[in-house]
């Protein structure tokens, strides 16, 4: 039995079924360094430690060593099956026959990175920057859909002392294709100490980043508080809207729509100037998605749009305006339609990625 292993980052992140296979194999392969914090395991059993840029001879090793009847664990950091051993152990599987292995998962460097920054994967892409065995241009190319597409991008291998080049292209191609005030966040690993940073887009370039880093770059819904990151994913709170949102809408469902801005109100303007009031009361209160600039007033249980100025912009009433006039025909609706009203504000917050809407950068106190 052959078993690839992932064994995480840190000792305390490996698998119950990492630790018990390598408990239970007879001859441990490995990269040097992987083996430093899993030494009391592999205590009195064959032990092959081999460099970097030999993974070939390590897969070759191990099935020499199962054709004489034992027990071979490979070890990767992170997950085997990501920039890992299984991969290459899968390349040269159809020069044998009889091969019996397995492939047991690990923590990577996206997950446990982003457990170290707060909540900031949804969607995404997982995109090595080593260009070793990789054109630079097939880099490129996958940033660039990555980012068009809005997707959480995760980088490995993002930058080394001799080889800036990718690192370089990838931060240009970003700020080309996204908001540059995107989040983004970074994690580096310096022996059992894990640093967090979280710094912006436009900012990327000039962060201090090694090999030993993973850099996690938002969506167009990701935003900062309290230091962490976050993506919402969008669910739905149920909460009763207060009355003055009803007296709103009762003017609303019966075509009283005060279309842009409306200067005869007290309150103008009351979310900065040339601010469209046609929707004085949003529709999709209360979101509890921070990524316009809300937020929750804490101990209160009250959803606060304050710091929101989004729903008062020209591009953004030209999208939802026609939806609400269709299919909101009552307050009943706004709950039973919850669903339908949070997805259309999150299509709409993609189409107008590129607007100033006073998204909450908090970036906090983010070392630790």
């Amino acid at each position: 039995m052959i078993s690839l292993i992932g064994i995480g980052s840190k000792r305390e992140h490996m698998t119950l079924k990492a630790a018990d296979r390598i408990k239970e194999a007879d001859v441990i392969i490995a990269y040097k360094p992987y083996l430093t914090h899993i030494e009391d395991l592999i205590e009195g059993k064959e032990v092959y430690r081999r460099g970097m840029g030999d993974e070939m001879d390590r897969v070759e090793l191990a099935i020499e060593k199962e054709k004489e009847g034992k027990k071979v664990a490979i070890i990767s950091s992170g997950d085997p099956g990501i920039y890992g051993m299984a991969n290459v152990y899968f390349q040269i599987i159809d020069k044998y026959s009889n091969l019996e292995f397995e492939v047991i998962p690990g923590v990577t460097a996206a997950t446990y990175s982003a457990s170290a920054l707060g909540a900031p994967l949804h969607d995404l892409a997982i995109i090595s920057l080593s260009d070793l065995l990789t054109p630079l241009e097939e880099i490129q190319r996958k940033i660039k859909h990555a980012a068009i597409a809005d997707l959480v991008i995760a980088f490995y291998n993002p930058k080394s002392k001799t080889r800036t080049k990718p690192f370089e292209a990838a931060c240009d191609i970003l700020v080309e294709n996204r908001n540059p005030e995107t989040p983004v966040g970074i994690v580096t690993t310096k022996g059992t100490e894990t640093i967090t940073h979280i710094c912006k887009l436009k900012e990327l370039k000039d962060q201090d980043i090694n090999m030993s880093t993973t850099i996690i770059v938002g969506n167009s819904l990701t935003y900062v508080k309290k230091g962490k990151m976050i993506t919402p994913r969008g669910y739905k709170m149920d909460a009763k809207l207060p009355e003055l949102t009803e007296q709103f809408y009762d003017r609303f469902f019966k075509g009283d729509i005060q279309i842009g801005p409306n200067t005869d109100c007290e309150y103008f303007p009351c979310h900065g100037e040339q601010e469209n009031c046609t929707f004085c009361y949003c529709p999709f209160y209360p979101c509890a998605d921070g990524s316009t600039g809300g937020n929750w007033i804490e101990d209160k249980n009250v959803w606060n749009c304050k710091e929101c100025n989004w729903i008062h912009k020209d591009a953004v009433v030209d999208e939802v305006l026609d939806y609400v006039k269709e299919n909101i025909k009552s307050m009943e609706d706004f709950d039973t339609k919850k669903k339908d009203l949070l997805k259309l504000r999150r299509a709409t917050i993609y189409k107008t990625r590129d607007l100033d809407y006073g998204r909450n950068y908090d970036l906090g106190d983010d070392e630790e």
